[in-house]
């Protein structure tokens, strides 16, 4: 997934008038304002409430689901490989969100303050908070990619990471 290919999604959605933050790798790119590493994927949080409209927006421009593990994510992949992860929000009146886990009891939160804003090749995108972006990466072995973008986070914000 490349740059142009985030921007061309994100363009996509905001067209439809959906409201979506970019997470993961891209969304630590974002945050760090440069890509520092290739991507396979694009993960992406959304508000449950607007489901229909990313996934009919997204089935415009080719895409189609692939993977189904609603209600913690899904999958939609294009024809030439790319592969778009969505997470969906359900928000509160004070704008903070939460997200479905495979533990029902334990849902992923989603405090207010970590919807901000980065960059993706020079053009301004939502994505999730350093801090967020550190939460998201506890609790599992990590893999290369992991540890470098935690490397990045400490790079340019000097945040604590747990790897």
């Amino acid at each position: 997934m490349t740059a142009d290919d985030v921007l061309s999604v994100l363009s996509v959605l905001r067209d439809a008038g959906a409201d979506v933050w970019v997470g993961g790798g891209w969304g630590i790119d974002a945050l760090v304002g440069e890509q520092t590493r290739r991507h396979r994927d694009l993960d992406l949080m959304h508000r449950e409430d607007q489901e229909q409209t990313v996934v009919a927006a997204l089935a415009e421009a080719g895409f189609a689901e692939t993977v189904d593990w609603r209600p913690v994510r899904f999958v939609v992949t294009d024809p030439h490989g790319r592969e778009i992860d969505l997470h969906p929000l359900v928000f509160a009146a004070d704008g903070s969100a939460v997200q479905a886990s495979l533990d029902p009891h334990r849902p992923f939160g989603y405090p207010a303050a970590c919807f901000v804003s980065g960059t993706i090749a020079g053009t301004a995108v939502p994505c999730l908070s350093a801090e967020q972006q550190v939460y998201f990466h506890q609790g599992y072995e990590p893999a290369d990619r992991d540890r470098h973008d935690m490397a990045q986070l400490r790079r340019v914000f000097g945040v604590a990471t747990h790897f």
